[in-house]
C-alpha cells in the first residue's frame, strides 16, 4: 500500500558550491510512503505526514547553510569566540566566504557536491528513523519550481526574525515580475535576475569593521581587500559573515521580501528616469508561491 502527499513543503536554504559560491535555493518536497495498514487502516495518518515529516525536514535542512563535507575547499570548526557556535571557511572558484554562526544554522551533508540526489539520500535516512514499523519505504521527490521566465538565487539573513530566517546564510530561488503601466517588462526582469545571480544580500545597518568581525584564525589570515563584513545578534546567537564585493549587494534596508521589493522599485525609478511618470509594479517572490507587491 502507498500513501502520497504532493507539495508537502518547500525547503528554503543555501548551499556551498565550489563553482558558484554560496547559492540560495528553494525545492518543493513530495512524499510517497510504502507500508502495511496500521490498526486505523492507514499507512500513516495524513496529519502525521504533514506535521511530523515536515518538521523533520525543516529541522534537518530548512533555512540552513548546507555544507558538502567532502569538499576540500571547506573547513568547519568550533568557534573560539562563542560556545555552541561554529566557523565556516570556504574558498570557491568565484569568491571566498567566511562565517560564524550557531551550530544549528549549518547542515553537514556527507558528499562532495550538494545535489538533489545527495540531499534526498540525507533526508530519507533521517525521516525513516522516525517512522513507525509498518512503514517500510519512503520516496522523497525534491524539485525546483518550474519557472519559464528569469529567476535569481540569493542568500541573506534577517536579524529581526524570531524564527530560523534570522540565520545569516539561508536563501531562496525566486522569480520576479516587473510591470510598467501594467505590462511585463522582460528586460527589467532579466537585468535584476542577472544582478542577483548567486548573490549575497546584506543590510548596510549590519556592516561592521574587520576589527570587530568574529571568524576563525585561518579566515582572518586569508581575508582579501575586497571583503566586506556584517554581523548581528539574534535570538539564536551571534552571526558573522565576510563576503567579497563581487558576490555581494548591500541594500539600505532589511532584506525582507517586502523591503527588497521596495528597494527594487526605488532602484528602477532612480536608474530609469524615463519611467518617472510611468506606473511601475514589482512583484518579488521569496522562494515558491509567496512574496510581496509594491507600486510606484
Amino acid at each position: 500500500m502507498q500513501l502520497f502527499v504532493d507539495d508537502l513543503t518547500v525547503i528554503d536554504f543555501s548551499y556551498l558550491c565550489k563553482q558558484r559560491g554560496i547559492v540560495g535555493e528553494s525545492w518543493i518536497v513530495d512524499v510517497l510512503l510504502d507500508g502495511s495498514l496500521n490498526e486505523m487502516s492507514m499507512v500513516l495518518d495524513f496529519a502525521v505526514v504533514k506535521k511530523q515529516i515536515k518538521a523533520i525536514i525543516d529541522d534537518a535542512v530548512d533555512h540552513k547553510l548546507l555544507l558538502p563535507m567532502q569538499e576540500k575547499a571547506l573547513t568547519l570548526a568550533e568557534s573560539t569566540h562563542n560556545d555552541g557556535h561554529q566557523t565556516v571557511d570556504f574558498i570557491s572558484d568565484v569568491a571566498s566566504y567566511y562565517l560564524q554562526s550557531p551550530a544549528s544554522a549549518f547542515a553537514t551533508i556527507d558528499c562532495l557536491t550538494i545535489t538533489i540526489p545527495e540531499v534526498t539520500k540525507h533526508l530519507t535516512a533521517i525521516i525513516l528513523a522516525h517512522l513507525p514499523d509498518n512503514v517500510q519505504g519512503l520516496t522523497l521527490v525534491l524539485r525546483p519550481e518550474n519557472i519559464p521566465t528569469d529567476f535569481y538565487h540569493y542568500t541573506h539573513g534577517l536579524k529581526l526574525h524570531d524564527g530560523n530566517c534570522q540565520r545569516i546564510a539561508h536563501g531562496h530561488r525566486s522569480k520576479i515580475q516587473i510591470l510598467v503601466d501594467d505590462k511585463r517588462d522582460a528586460t527589467l526582469e532579466a537585468a535584476w535576475c542577472q544582478r542577483w545571480k548567486d548573490i549575497y544580500i546584506a543590510s548596510e545597518a549590519d556592516r561592521i569593521s574587520v576589527n570587530d568581525i568574529q571568524l576563525s584564525a585561518q579566515a582572518m589570515n586569508n581575508l582579501m581587500p575586497d571583503h566586506q563584513y556584517f554581523s548581528y545578534f539574534a535570538p539564536q546567537g551571534r552571526f558573522d559573515i565576510a563576503v567579497q564585493s563581487k558576490v555581494l549587494d548591500v541594500v539600505d534596508c532589511d532584506s525582507t521580501v517586502e523591503l527588497l521589493a521596495d528597494f527594487i522599485l526605488r532602484q528602477i525609478k532612480a536608474q530609469y528616469t524615463e519611467l518617472a511618470n510611468n506606473g511601475v509594479k514589482v512583484i518579488a517572490y521569496e522562494g515558491v508561491a509567496k512574496g510581496a507587491i509594491v507600486h510606484g
